[in-house]
């Protein structure tokens, strides 16, 4: 049976059978019907503007309306399918047949034909035809012994910084479902105390050409050097040494945790707009605590602040959460912070915690405290929400069933720059990659305000830097005013004519 017959043999002759005019089709039904006319007609090579509509008949008087016209518009729902595979399967032979040469075809112009070189090239000569690129990333934790923090909201997450990385390999897969390239990420997690070098080396003979690094300075640097020469990129995700910049500056090392310098910089360029220009300094005993106290004596020059005295906090941490510990605390704080010069602000450089996060709402004069604690610099905090951070938190939040804190945001900065690279140069090559992250073309959005890039001079990531209170960010450095002759954001952190660095 032919289609058109079918059809009518469905739309008309079903009715007639049972006592029911066409004319008395509900509404609902005769627009299902249109719809199944314009399905007929694009099976038979015609278009529904060719065919005249059905008329809109006069509405039946209720009584003329029975059973089998309420049950016609089911039976056609339950129709529809076997019609509409009938249709496809009886399709006229006209249709099918190819047009005889020198006759027009009836379905248009035949379709243009691709050239045969169109489309991604391979990554790699001789490689076939629609091959993905494998972009192996490695991640290298080092574990280490660190203090129980005065705060249980500040105890790290087992997958600290892990989890941004994963999140940004799904951002960089989703690209490269495109361009035929795929990224996958792979950790090695190296005990307390023991040599990381044997991880890297398993990671780079297994294809791992980009590595992100989460471990102390002294282990970055026995890291880069052991892979000096090869093939190997590696990323900074949390070393805050400004000697990593600096003296022992690496070629193979680029940077995404922002060093003491930036952080205090844009702290102090905060409190110097708020004309909190005096500064009692606060500080510990430990070499963390020095090297921050440093940065803050290297901001106050470049900046406007003045120190006008500094104390340093000599216990060492003991039962530091006994029952009597609030208390203690409580009459401690004052004495300490007793006696001293007039001051607008109280800088505290306490990098493990010992003593810091006790001194707020406890200081002899009501001051507000920062440094590293209370108002604090850092790269990211989960309550950023501004130029689309929302929606990375969220994100992130699914993810990870988290916050986001600054070390996953700086692995999902250095996976999404290896990412954006091999994107760009239709590579997974650790040469050409580096080489365009490191150049003037490179830029990666990161939910601050402004693309982020990599300083040549040094390696480390330009970025602005969020200064925070403990529930909302503050502000966000560099602060207006703060002028630089090529880009604001290098007020912080070390410029390229007082950098130290020569890389090795």
């Amino acid at each position: 049976m032919q289609p058109s017959n079918v059809f009518a043999t469905l739309t008309h002759t079903s009715f007639l059978a049972w006592g029911r005019p066409s004319a008395y089709i509900p509404a609902n039904a005769r627009k299902f019907i249109g719809t199944l006319s314009c399905v007929r007609g694009s099976v038979l090579g015609m278009s529904c503007h060719q065919r005249k509509p059905l008329s809109e008949p006069p509405r039946p008087h209720p009584e003329r309306t029975g059973k089998f016209s309420r049950l016609y518009y089911p039976l056609v729902l339950l129709l529809s399918p076997a019609l509409l595979f009938l249709l496809a399967q009886q399709q006229p032979r006209s249709a099918q047949a190819s047009p005889q040469q020198g006759e027009p075809s009836v379905s248009g112009p035949a379709p243009v034909q691709p050239p045969a070189d169109a489309g991604l090239q391979p990554s790699k000569p001789g490689a076939p035809t629609g091959a993905l690129t494998q972009v192996p990333i490695g991640y290298l934790k080092q574990e280490v012994k660190r203090l129980i923090p005065l705060s249980r909201l500040h105890v790290e997450p087992e997958d600290y910084g892990i989890a941004g990385a994963e999140m940004a390999l799904k951002d960089n897969n989703t690209t490269g479902r495109f361009t035929k390239q795929e990224f996958t990420l792979d950790v090695e997690r190296v005990p307390i105390g023991s040599d990381a070098v044997p991880a890297l080396q398993k990671l780079r003979e297994s294809g791992h050409h980009f590595i992100l690094v989460d471990a102390p300075a002294e282990t970055l640097l026995r890291l880069s050097d052991s892979v000096k020469g090869k093939d190997v990129l590696l990323f900074n995700v949390r070393a805050e040494d400004e000697e990593l910049r600096q003296e022992e500056c690496r070629a193979n090392v680029l940077h995404t945790a922002p060093d003491r310098y930036m952080l205090a910089d844009a702290l102090a360029q905060y409190l110097v707009w708020k004309k909190w220009q005096r500064w009692l300094v606060v500080k510990g005993v430990f070499p963390e605590d020095l090297a921050y106290l440093d940065a803050i004596r290297r901001a106050a020059k470049r900046f406007g602040g003045t120190i006008v005295e500094e104390r340093e906090y000599k216990e060492t941490p003991g039962a530091r959460r006994s029952d009597t510990g609030e208390e203690q605390i409580q009459q401690q704080m004052p004495t300490f912070t007793q006696g001293a010069p007039d001051y607008d602000v109280v800088i505290v450089a306490d990098e493990k915690e010992v003593f810091g996060p006790y001194l707020p709402y406890r200081t002899w004069d009501p001051r507000p405290v920062a440094g590293t604690t209370g108002l604090v610099a850092m790269s990211w905090h989960p309550a950023h929400e501004q130029w689309g951070a929302t929606q990375m938190q969220n994100r992130f939040e699914r993810f990870a069933k988290r916050f986001m804190w600054p070390v996953d945001y700086q692995a999902w900065i250095a996976v999404r720059a290896i990412g954006e690279g091999a994107t760009r140069v239709r590579s997974g090559e650790v040469g050409p990659v580096s080489d365009y992250i490191r150049g003037k073309d490179f830029d990666l959005a990161a939910f601050k305000g402004q693309k982020v890039t990599f300083r040549k001079w040094d390696g480390q990531l330009r970025e602005p830097i969020l200064v925070t209170g403990p529930d909302l960010p503050v502000s966000i450095s560099p602060q207006a005013g703060f002028l630089h002759q090529n880009t604001e954001v290098d007020t912080l952190g070390v410029d390229e004519p007082e950098s130290k660095c020569k890389f090795k």
